[in-house]
């Protein structure tokens, strides 16, 4: 019979591979150990955090035999925070291990070789480059930090290193004095300066502005207005690069002559209308879809002044089959969930010529990938993004064409 691990127990483990959610991986008696702070190929004592029927959480305590690629986290925090998993791992070796990633997620998807995961663009900054923070507020005092996932133990922040600088300004104007709330929002313009601050507090003690409902970010020289409920890239400087990308993977030309320019594109899970914007110079009409009523409200303020663009509310799977024109080329970005299957059959009757998939799940990444390439298009490149540093999340362009063939 297994023993089972108890809370606070100390287990000397060799890490043999990464897990999906960032941790090296062990086992203990033949239960899968999840270890934050180690690197696989490490022997390591770890102390058991948590014992779940389907595996065992573990933070690392002594390293013996330390990775080449370990380095000192800078971050007081890390370990019982766990907002960040790879501090202690060497920059360029995030980005390998990204990749790494994307190659075994998509390895079942048809056509699918490792020569066409691209190598991960590296993030501007590595530290300093959110333009949002999600603070919990502890119950007794109104004091500011984050939630351990695993022990669900409250840790106290004065300063988080992936925050914009003038976010942990604003966290040290407001530590100790939110008790009104259980949650709290701060939203920067790293182009403009603005900010946002949620919910609204009454308390005289709080020195910045809240509850306002909307905020300003420019990207590309473009300015957008941003609700509260509305979503952004948290990265803005490899969000203004991955808009690139996106435009360059749909084969348009970037000079002055029109003749070319495709007659229509269509930007799926529009979000404030910024991919939409960036190509309305470059297509006689852009289309884009949206079911957040809030970012639909955003997108056309935000486009008032470009010609092209049409915004449709609604779920992109009902408006994408009644969509009667081909594209020349469509836009994929949806949320963790990935794209609903009408989504992707209403695509494959439309048969644009170019298709460009930007995901933030490789799982659903993946799943959505193996149905597209399963009937008629060609997976022709993937290029991982890393839009959050220290972190295991990692960003996708996929890059997919039309091969009317396979019908």
């Amino acid at each position: 019979m297994i023993q089972q691990a108890i809370p606070g127990e100390r287990l000397s483990l060799s890490l043999v591979s990464w897990g999906k959610t960032g941790e090296a991986l062990a086992f203990h008696e033949g239960q899968e150990v999840r270890v934050s702070g180690g690197i696989p190929g490490e022997e390591v004592t770890a102390e058991v955090i948590k014992y779940r029927r389907e595996y065992i959480a573990a933070q690392v305590v002594e390293v013996l035999t330390p990775s080449p690629y370990r380095v000192e986290p800078p971050c007081p925090y890390f370990g019982p925070c766990t907002g960040c998993q790879w501090q202690h791992i060497e920059y360029q070796q995030q980005l390998h291990i990204k990749r790494q990633m994307v190659v075994e997620a998509l390895d079942s998807v048809n056509g699918f070789t490792d020569t066409l995961v691209l190598s991960t663009l590296p993030s501007p900054e590595q530290y300093g480059y959110r333009n949002h923070a999600r603070f919990t507020v502890g119950r007794r005092k109104g004091e500011l930090g984050f939630v351990n996932r695993e022990s669900r133990r409250f840790i106290v922040v004065q300063e988080c290193l992936l925050m914009h600088p003038w976010i942990n300004e604003a966290l040290g104007q407001l530590q100790g004095k939110c008790a009104e709330t259980s949650q709290l929002s701060i939203r920067y313009g790293v182009n403009t300066n603005d900010f946002l601050i949620q919910p609204a507090m009454k308390s005289p003690e709080v020195p910045l502005q809240s509850g306002r409902k909307y905020y300003a970010e420019s990207l590309s020289g473009q300015v957008y207005r941003i609700a509260a409920s509305s979503f952004f890239q948290v990265n803005t400087q490899q969000a203004e690069r991955m808009m690139e990308l996106v435009r360059d993977e749909l084969h348009i030309p970037r000079n002055e002559d029109t003749s070319h320019a495709p007659s229509l594109l269509v930007d799926a899970y529009a979000g404030v209308g910024t991919f939409a914007i960036m190509l309305a110079p470059y297509a006689d009409k852009v289309l884009a879809i949206e079911e957040s009523k809030s970012a639909v409200g955003d997108a056309q303020i935000n486009a008032q002044d470009i010609e092209g663009v049409e915004f449709l509310l609604g779920k992109t799977e009902e408006v994408l089959a009644r969509i009667e024109e081909r594209p020349q080329g469509v836009i994929l970005d949806p949320p963790r969930a990935g794209c609903h299957r009408d989504t992707l059959d209403a695509l494959a009757q439309l048969a644009p010529s170019r298709v460009v998939y930007v995901s933030c799940d490789l799982d659903t990444l993946a799943r959505d990938l193996e149905i597209l390439c399963g009937g008629p298009f060609r997976l022709e490149r993937v290029q991982p993004v890393d839009m959050f540093p220290q972190t295991h999340h990692v960003e996708c362009i996929a890059s997919l064409s039309w091969d009317g063939s396979v019908l």
